[in-house]
């Protein structure tokens, strides 16, 4: 008898028989972390050589091929089906697979936005662009270390989606999930990705002043006390306007952050954000005082 599987990004999934569940909430059978998939947004039921894909009344629908469907629709072999803003592929394989969740394929960087992405793709999810960083591209199997590069890139991703659509439970739920891995990391003695955790402090800074809560900028300042690595300018620059809205808070951590600033080995690059961090730590510590 046939097997099925979902290819999604550079993982494969093998669809058992019965039913199985695509959708937000992490009680799915698949979890597809984007703001745009409803909690429980499609059913895929296998039963005998015949698979169905059902809409469970989602908010922005499911597409097959790029048409939507309404009713249950039959899938075949290399169908494509679309849920947010994520693309899956309806695979049949006759073979026995060697394990539930097999990692394939290739690993491309855009040359244009340097998103990574699947080669099989053809062209980068993010902006169309089909030019790669030959230089750059990791081939081979999918293992370990890229596979946490790629899902933080993930997480990234639809952060900055949620966050320019103001879903704030979805912005804090997708920063819990990606803080947590680059604290297993750190935890484990794992160098993290400069541009990487870039994105992802500027992106919970921003969450911070939106929210009108502390909580993220100040984990923005504690791991970056943890790495050996200045906090770039444009964070620090989402640092002050956290610490002009919550001064009692931010000013002792910012002086702590900016004694580890200044202990780091700095060059040329590194010299306006380590100034921008002191004038940020000149100022904050008056308004705290004054709060005080």
């Amino acid at each position: 008898m046939a097997r099925y599987r979902l290819r999604f990004l550079l993982q494969e999934f093998d669809l058992p028989r019965g039913a199985t569940i695509l959708g937000r909430s992490s009680d799915c059978h698949v979890t597809i972390e984007d703001p745009l998939v409803s909690r429980h947004h499609a059913r895929i039921v296998l039963e005998g050589e015949r698979a169905v894909v059902y809409d469970l009344g989602s908010r922005n629908g499911v597409k097959v091929n790029g048409l939507g469907v309404k009713e249950p629709t039959e899938l075949k072999d290399g169908d494509r089906l679309r849920i947010g803003t994520q693309e899956l592929v309806f695979c049949r394989v006759e073979a026995a697979p060697a394990t539930s969740a097999k990692t394939t394929g290739f690993l491309r960087h855009c040359a244009r936005c340097r998103m990574p992405y699947p080669q099989e793709a053809g062209a980068c999810p993010s902006c169309g662009a089909t030019e790669a960083l030959d230089e750059e591209t990791l081939s081979g199997q999918f293992g370990q270390t890229a596979q946490a590069i790629w899902s933080v890139q993930l997480f990234l991703e639809v952060l900055e989606r949620a966050l320019s659509l103001q879903r704030w439970e979805d912005v804090n739920r997708i920063l819990r999930r990606a803080t947590m891995q680059v604290e297993e990391r750190l935890h484990r003695g794992e160098a993290v990705d400069g541009p990487q955790l870039a994105k992802l402090a500027d992106g919970a800074a921003r969450a911070s002043v939106a929210l009108e809560d502390p909580a993220w900028g100040l984990w923005v300042v504690q791991v970056y006390r943890r790495v050996p690595v200045v906090v770039p300018e444009e964070v620090v620059g989402r640092l002050a306007e956290i610490a002009v809205r919550f001064p009692s808070d931010m000013a002792e951590p910012v002086e702590h952050l900016a004694v580890h600033a200044r202990s780091l080995p700095a060059g040329p690059a590194e010299g306006p954000a380590i100034a921008a961090l002191e004038r940020v730590r000149a100022s904050v510590a008056p308004m705290a005082q004054a709060k005080s």
